[in-house]
């Protein structure tokens, strides 16, 4: 009966520091984007790395989101602005303001949602088609 006590003491603590750990993962903080993934509805059929000094960053901080893209090749600007809110599972972006080229697309479509994979200095959003299979992801990494 002691054994069978520990066993569920030690099950008990276990699970509460998992717990513990996936409540510190936050978005908070300066994210930048590492590669893309395309999917086949399932799996990742493909991986786009950046090159040529393409670069990405997103801004997270208490229910505000900025993000900003450089692309060398590219004289337009991209950029926007908005709020967030996040579960364990999913991400939703509104957007307020954007660059001339982002105000195009926020005009038709201001919110966008996610699937959220999230981890403590990776996290992954996901977009998924209206049956649920993974379509296309951007890939980021926390930058301290």
């Amino acid at each position: 009966m002691k054994t069978a006590l520990y066993l569920f003491a030690l099950i008990l603590v276990l699970g509460s520091f998992s717990e513990r750990d996936r409540q510190k993962y936050t978005l908070d903080g300066t994210w930048e984007l590492i590669d893309q993934y395309t999917y086949d509805g399932t799996h990742v059929t493909d991986t786009i790395p950046n090159n040529d000094g393409y670069r990405q960053i997103k801004m997270y901080n208490s229910g505000r989101v900025m993000w900003t893209r450089f692309v060398p090749k590219d004289s337009v600007d991209w950029f926007g602005y908005g709020s967030y809110s996040n579960t364990d599972s999913t991400l939703t972006e509104t957007l307020e303001y954007g660059s001339a080229s982002m105000m195009k697309i926020i005009d038709s479509m201001r919110v966008f949602k996610f699937e959220l994979h999230l981890e403590k200095e990776f996290f992954q959003q996901i977009t998924v088609d209206e049956e649920g299979h993974k379509i296309f992801s951007e890939n980021y990494r926390r930058l301290h």
